[in-house]
C-alpha cells in the first residue's frame, strides 16, 4: 500500500500558477479544504512565477494551462525549482497538447471538469513520484514512443550497415571537409572517396551531402559544432 502525503510527516507544498487572481483563488480554498496540501504561494504565468518558485522551492508546482503558449515556461519553471514536480489543471481536451507537457516537463494533466476527489488523487500520485494522464492521454504518449523507437531501429540497423571507413568520411564532412581534403586527409583518391559517398547515400537512403549532414546530425554520427 502507498504511503498516503499527509503520513509522511509534512504537508504538499504547492505553487498555483495562474494568470487569473479569482481562479487562483477559487483553487487555493479548494486545496487549503485538505490537511495534507498546503499553498505555499501563488503567481502569474511568467515572471513573477519564476521568482516565486525559485524562493519557495514548493515540492508541487499547478498550472492552470489556457492556451499552448503556457507552455513555453515550464522548462525555466523546472530549472528555478529542480526538485518541483508540475501538475497541468487544464479545460482542453487536446492530446497533443498533453504530450507537449509531458515532454516540456510536467508529471500529469487533470481535466478542470473531473471531480475534486480525482484533483486530489493526482496530486498525490504526482508528489509520489508517478505520471498522471487520462487513458487518452497515456495512449497517445506510449504509441508515439513505440513509433519513436521503431524508428530509432530502423536508422541503427542502416548506420549498422556503415564500414569503419564510411564513419570516417562522414565524421570528416560534419567538419566541413570536401571531397579533394577527405582524399588528403584519409590518403586516398577523390575518385575512392566519391564511391563511398555513392555507399553511404545508398545505405542511408539519403540522396546529397546535405541531407547526409542533417542525417550525422540527427542520429548522432556528428556532433554539432559549439
Amino acid at each position: 500500500m502507498q504511503q498516503q502525503p499527509q503520513l509522511l510527516g509534512k504537508p504538499i507544498r504547492i505553487l498555483l500558477v495562474d494568470n487569473q487572481t479569482v481562479v487562483r483563488s477559487g483553487v487555493r480554498r479548494l486545496l487549503e479544504s485538505r490537511p495534507e496540501l498546503e499553498v505555499i504561494g501563488e503567481a502569474g504565468i511568467h515572471a513573477d512565477s519564476i521568482a516565486l518558485a525559485t524562493k519557495e522551492q514548493p515540492d508541487l508546482i499547478l498550472i492552470t494551462l489556457n492556451e499552448d503558449s503556457d507552455l513555453d515556461i515550464l522548462p525555466e519553471l523546472l530549472t528555478s525549482s529542480e526538485e518541483s514536480r508540475v501538475l497541468i489543471l487544464t479545460s482542453i481536451r487536446d492530446p497533443n497538447l498533453h504530450q507537449r507537457a509531458v515532454r516540456l516537463g510536467a508529471t500529469g494533466v487533470v481535466l478542470k471538469d473531473t471531480p475534486p476527489e480525482i484533483l486530489f488523487k493526482a496530486i498525490s500520485k504526482v508528489y509520489l513520484g508517478e505520471v498522471w494522464l487520462s487513458r487518452t492521454s497515456t495512449a497517445n504518449v506510449l504509441t508515439r514512443l513505440v513509433r519513436m523507437n521503431d524508428e530509432l531501429d530502423a536508422e541503427s540497423k542502416k548506420i549498422s550497415t556503415l564500414t569503419q571507413r564510411e564513419r570516417e568520411i562522414v565524421t570528416l564532412i560534419g567538419e566541413g571537409l570536401k571531397n579533394k581534403q577527405i582524399a588528403t586527409r584519409l590518403f586516398i583518391s577523390e575518385a575512392t572517396v566519391r564511391h563511398h559517398f555513392t555507399s553511404i547515400f545508398a545505405k542511408l537512403e539519403v540522396s546529397d551531402r546535405l541531407e547526409l549532414i542533417i542525417y550525422a546530425y540527427r542520429y548522432g554520427l556528428i556532433k554539432p559544432p559549439k
